[in-house]
């Protein structure tokens, strides 16, 4: 087989520089404490706006690893990607993790697209080792917990 030095290969690095106290890092085990990290890092001018959808990255201890914002959409809806998900969560070193979006109008019940993909990321998070231990939803008001409502 003859190869060509027409093309570069590109070079997939996997990094995570993660802050070297872990002592230091939140413990996160429930959707009360996960929403007031969601919301004291959620951009105020856009929580009652337009949706977003953020992961919490937790490690074994329930230590916050990160927060990462996968997409941000329109005003009723944003597109998530799983495999981006994933992609963090596998990035990060993250075993369990918290998903959370926003609802702009403040109707905290979740939509049966919310529910759908709650099942696809528990699913793809069991084929992975990666615990998805709740999706919350937040508002302006509030906030609304599928795991608290039985429905993880």
């Amino acid at each position: 087989m003859e190869t060509s030095a027409h093309f570069e290969i590109a070079e997939i690095d996997l990094v995570y520089n993660a802050p070297k106290d872990l002592a230091q890092r939140p413990r996160v085990a429930k959707a009360s404490e996960a929403s007031v990290i969601f919301k004291t890092t959620w951009d105020k001018g856009k929580i009652g706006f337009v949706e977003q959808f953020k992961i919490l990255l937790l490690n074994r201890m329930y230590k916050v690893l990160g927060i990462c914002t996968i997409a941000t959409g329109g005003m009723t809806a944003t597109i998530v990607d799983i495999r981006l998900v994933m992609a963090a969560a596998l990035k990060s070193g993250a075993v369990q993790m918290i998903v959370a979006h926003n609802h702009p109008s403040g109707n905290l019940n979740p939509s049966e697209a919310d529910k759908r993909v709650t099942r696809q990321l528990v699913d793809a998070g069991k084929l992975l080792n990666i615990r998805v231990l709740d999706h919350v939803i937040l508002s302006v008001e509030g906030f609304y917990s599928f795991a608290d409502e039985g429905l993880m």
